[in-house]
This record gives C-alpha cells, structure tokens and sequence, in this order.
C-alpha cells in the first residue's frame, strides 16, 4: 500500500514538472490557473488508466508501436483532459504534438528520476529496519541462551 502511495505520488509530482514545461514552453498549451492541479490529476489518473489498456489494445492488434504506447496514452490522456475540463485548452496540431512529446517526456523522466529516489530510499529505509530488528532478535536470543545455561 505504501509502495502504492508512493508511486501516486511520484507520478502527480512529474505531471506537475511535466505541465509547467509545457505551459511555459508550447504557445497553444493554455493551463487556468486555478483549474492546475485540477488538470494534473485528471491527466494523472487518466493516464494510470489509459497506459495499460492501450498497451494490451497495442499488444494485440498492432505490436510493431508498441514503443509509442506512453506518446500514445499521453496523447489520448491530454485530449480526454481538456474534454473533462476547461481549466486545459491546446490549440492547433503543432501544439497538440509538441504537448504530447513534451508532457510524456518530462513526466517519463520525472516518473523514473524521482521514483528511482523516492522508493530507493524507502526500500533502504526498509532493509535498515529489517537488519536492526534481526540484530535485536539476535541479542535476546544470546541473552536467553545465557540464561539457559
């Protein structure tokens, strides 16, 4: 559940790095602000949704992109964001394919960079935890065999 957390976390952090790329990079990639997070999280949750339906739907009807699954579902996640809300407007085809390959590769790198951080720290965290408490166990254990003898 944490790990589940986490990777929430880490995918809403790199879709907001991902959206101020955008917004401040693309003319045509218009964000309200007041309706930001708003579109960030309809963007994330869409796109948690749409990546693993669209990579079977690729799988299995056209495996050859499969490489442009996250173009594809990034694509798809944007347009149904900006049909959902209207704090998310892009306007003309430069913009929309700019939008895409901009917003998937700030939030792929984001996910991987801050992820790769995020859960190495926690799984080291983890081990650390594990260790003192199997050096603990192992401290009563010495204590109660001395008591034994």
């Amino acid at each position: 559940m944490i790990r589940f957390l986490l990777s929430v976390a880490v995918s809403l952090v790199s879709a907001v790095v991902a959206f101020l790329v955008a917004w401040a990079a693309i003319d045509g990639f218009h964000l309200t602000a007041r309706g930001f997070f708003i579109a960030v999280a309809l963007f994330t949750a869409l796109q948690s949704l749409l990546a693993p339906f669209v990579f079977n739907v690729a799988r299995k009807y056209a495996s050859a992109v499969l490489g442009g699954i996250g173009l594809v579902s990034t694509l798809l996640a944007l347009w149904i964001t900006t049909l959902i809300s209207d704090t998310l407007t892009i306007s003309g085809v430069t913009a929309w394919i700019s939008s895409t390959v901009v917003v998937w590769l700030v939030s792929a790198l984001g996910t991987w960079g801050i992820g790769y951080l995020v859960l190495r720290r926690w799984w080291d965290a983890k081990q650390a935890a594990q260790a003192e408490n199997a050096a603990a166990d192992a401290a009563l254990a010495r204590r109660e065999a001395k008591r034994g003898k």
